[in-house]
Formats: structure tokens, C-alpha cells, sequence
């Protein structure tokens, strides 16, 4: 960040003097509180939190939360394409989604904000998620996406990574 400083030298000319300040590195997104993105960076944040969830996914997802979440994890609409029950045309022409979509992208915000607790970046998390699992019988965490029951058993394979408990 620049910041410009006004200085007056001996002759009383007025400069302009560039200085850089350091600021910590920050998210450009500033999401809505229990908006999807706000799930992926506080996924255990709130009491009540879940039953918040609940109703949120019932109101649907707005478009605009969903494309804050893609840009939150670096992604593309494309790459969640056969994860969500809605086509990726049929979810461009809509401003909410319905309860199934609004489920499943909030399901995505939860697994990436574990994702992100547990590896140390973005980059390391995407490329576990895209890496064939022995414990997953050799499949790609990713591909498992498509059913709530593979959300569980990714959630619980990233869970035993965090503690360490391998099978």
C-alpha cells in the first residue's frame, strides 16, 4: 500500500514523499455472516450455528454468495459441476438457489473451511482433495462429492488427518 506523505524542505517547496506501509495480507472478499464463503473461514464459529444453517439453506443460496465462494477457494463453477444436483446453466439463469443446491454448496463451504484448518494452504488442501487416498480405496477425495455419503467420509478422512489417526 502507498501512502503519500506531505513534506515542506528548506526552500518551503512542498514534495510528495512515497512510503510503504505493510498490512497484513487480507481476503479482498468480506462475506455475509453465515454466508457460504463465511462457513469456509468460520466453520465453527457461532452457537446456534448449525440451526442458522438450517434456515439459510431453506431461504436458498444467493448467486452472489455462490460466486463468492468459488472465488473464496480459488476455483471454477466448472470443477463443481458434477458435485451439484443443478446444472451450471440452469444455476447461471437463477438469483437463489433451491434447497438441495443451497445444501450441497453449503456442505462444500463446510468440508473446504475443515480443509483449510487442517492443511497448511489452500494449494495443499486442493491438491489432497484431487490425489488418489489409499485409505479411500485409491479413489479421488473429489470424486466423492457427488453423494452426502461421500461428503462423510472425506469429512472423516480429513478429520484423522487432523489427530493423526491413520488406518
Amino acid at each position: 500500500m502507498n501512502v503519500k506523505v506531505k513534506s515542506e524542505d528548506s526552500n518551503k517547496k512542498k514534495g510528495v514523499v512515497k512510503a510503504k506501509v505493510a498490512r497484513k495480507e487480507r481476503n479482498p472478499i468480506n462475506p455475509t455472516k453465515f454466508s457460504p464463503s463465511w462457513v469456509a473461514e468460520h466453520s465453527k464459529d457461532a452457537p446456534g450455528f448449525k440451526m442458522e444453517l438450517i434456515g439459510r439453506i431453506r431461504e436458498g443460496v444467493k448467486k452472489t454468495d455462490w460466486k463468492q465462494l468459488i472465488h473464496y477457494t480459488d476455483s471454477t463453477e466448472k470443477e463443481f459441476e458434477h458435485i451439484l444436483p443443478a446444472s451450471i446453466s440452469s444455476m447461471q439463469k437463477k438469483t437463489v438457489y433451491g434447497k438441495e443446491t443451497s445444501e450441497r454448496i453449503y456442505e462444500l463451504a463446510r468440508l473446504f473451511g475443515l480443509g483449510y484448518e487442517v492443511f497448511d494452504s489452500k494449494k495443499d488442501f486442493k491438491k489432497w482433495l484431487m490425489t488418489p487416498s489409499r485409505t479411500l480405496g485409491n479413489k479421488i477425495p473429489f470424486e466423492l462429492l457427488d453423494s452426502s455419503f461421500g461428503f462423510e467420509i472425506v469429512e472423516s478422512e480429513i478429520t484423522r488427518i487432523q489427530y493423526n489417526v491413520y488406518s
